[in-house]
């Protein structure tokens, strides 16, 4: 059953590849929330323009 465990070689540059793009990602999401955050707190009229 031990062999079962081993990772072929080619496995951890995938393993590595894909951590890289979760990270990436997590990144990009943590960026996108904090520009929606900062959005939501401006108000949505313009200031001082008439309808």
């Amino acid at each position: 059953m031990g062999a079962a465990m081993e990772k072929p070689a080619g496995n951890s540059t995938r393993d590595e590849r894909l951590a890289a793009k979760l990270r990436e990602n997590l990144r990009r999401r943590k960026a996108q929330s904090r520009e929606i955050g900062e959005s939501d707190a401006q108000p949505l009229s313009k200031p001082g323009g008439e309808s």
